[in-house]
């Protein structure tokens, strides 16, 4: 793991140089106090407040190790979503070759997950980076030996402004519960005219902002958090609002997806803030 964690960091130092993110705090020992002295060991433990972690949190971690379900996106209505772990855990698809096939430049798969697309990208030589939130999924794309970093989208990330294409995969559309918010923070990490494509729910024109957590069938949950979920046509209407342009459409494998070219120039020393306290 060590091994992985220094390419990454080679990775991110060829692409923008090391993000500007405090260290974290020193930990007591029976030697005394200890600070981690290895940049990626740095990004790769972000500490966060405990209603920051819940993709963090068992039962999300659990799964992925397990590389199972069943697991769930509970709202507080009691209505579950069910998660396809399996899929997640598995190799890049038909459907998600289409989507790789579609991307432009350097690509930055937004809330990774366990890395099956940042794995395939790089079978493909494609550059690339994962970033999630989850240490659990961080880790098993490191195990890939795919580059991936413990961040937030809304936190600093190298080469801001100089992505070529971001993926938002497996319902990430809905990462801080607000679309526009997070329309805009990625379009601040791409370059002038980048590609967003997005994956969105099959067939339905819905646009839902609910507060859900991670649960599994035992009942157990993690924390609770601000999450969307848009159907394509509300998706375009929120791109428009932004000055996005909508390049393409299409379906593959029972899912939906949208692709989007940002618009103009970025100010790329902008970095975003998640106007919930949940980042992803």
């Amino acid at each position: 793991m060590t091994g992985l964690r220094q390419r990454t960091a080679a990775w991110i130092t060829r692409q923008a140089g090391p993000p500007a993110i405090p260290r974290p705090a020193t930990t007591g020992t029976e030697s005394g106090p200890r600070r981690a002295s290895d940049d990626t060991d740095v990004l790769l433990s972000d500490p966060r407040p405990d209603t920051e972690r819940a993709w963090s949190a068992d039962p999300y971690s659990l799964a992925l190790h397990s590389g199972r379900g069943p697991l769930f996106l509970r709202r507080t209505d009691g209505w579950l979503l069910p998660l396809d772990v399996e899929r997640w855990c598995a190799d890049a698809d038909a459907a998600d070759l289409e989507v790789l096939r579609r991307c432009e430049g350097a690509v930055l798969d937004v809330g990774c997950g366990p890395g099956r697309l940042v794995a395939a990208l790089c079978r493909q030589g494609r550059r690339v980076l994962g970033i999630d939130v989850s240490e659990a999924a961080v880790a098993r794309t490191l195990r890939l030996g795919a580059p991936a970093l413990h961040r937030s989208v809304f936190e600093p990330l190298p080469a801001e402004g100089r992505w070529g294409t971001a993926l938002l995969i497996d319902g990430n559309i809905g990462i801080g519960g607000d679309p526009a918010a997070l329309l805009d923070r990625t379009g601040r990490l791409l370059a002038p005219g980048g590609l967003l494509i997005a994956e969105t729910v099959p067939d339905l024109d819905l646009d839902e902002r609910v507060q859900v957590h991670v649960a599994d069938a035992r009942g157990a949950h993690g924390t609770a958090f601000p999450w969307a979920r848009l159907g394509t046509p509300a998706l375009l209407r929120y791109a428009e609002r932004a000055g996005w342009h909508a390049v393409a459409q299409w379906t593959a494998g029972g899912r939906s997806f949208a692709a989007l070219r940002s618009h103009g120039s970025r100010n790329a020393s902008h970095t975003g803030r998640s106007p919930a306290t949940q980042p992803v």
